[in-house]
């Protein structure tokens, strides 16, 4: 069984980007912080961004790998745009700390959303 996200899942071009982040609610969690906006779908919707200061390549990639697998994985059908900041200590969590810290901040933001 295929496991990625398919194509209407993510959230890839720069004006969407934008969109979520100026007209989004933003929440923070210890590691990392979310940016959600509602859209007009059924199906969230995915975007990622690990800055430098995450670290090198690899603690980038580590940490977006960990994000992909936590929307995967913890999935609500709201129609939500979440975008979803890494922040420096992401990539050294271990995946249940991740998703307890991901789900908290996700459904405040939600709330706050709708």
């Amino acid at each position: 069984m295929l496991q990625r996200l398919r194509r209407a899942e993510r959230i890839t071009r720069r004006p969407e980007f934008k969109k979520i982040q100026k007209f989004g609610v933003r929440t923070h969690g210890r590691f990392m912080t979310l940016l959600v906006h509602p859209n007009q779908q059924t199906l969230n919707r995915l975007g990622i961004v690990a800055s430098r200061r995450v670290g090198n390549a690899t603690r980038r990639n580590r940490a977006k790998r960990l994000v992909r697998e936590l929307f995967r994985k913890n999935k609500i059908s709201l129609g939500l745009d979440v975008v979803v900041l890494a922040r420096r200590e992401m990539p050294d969590i271990d995946l249940p700390s991740l998703i307890v810290d991901y789900k908290s901040a996700l459904y405040k933001a939600a709330k706050r959303c709708r």
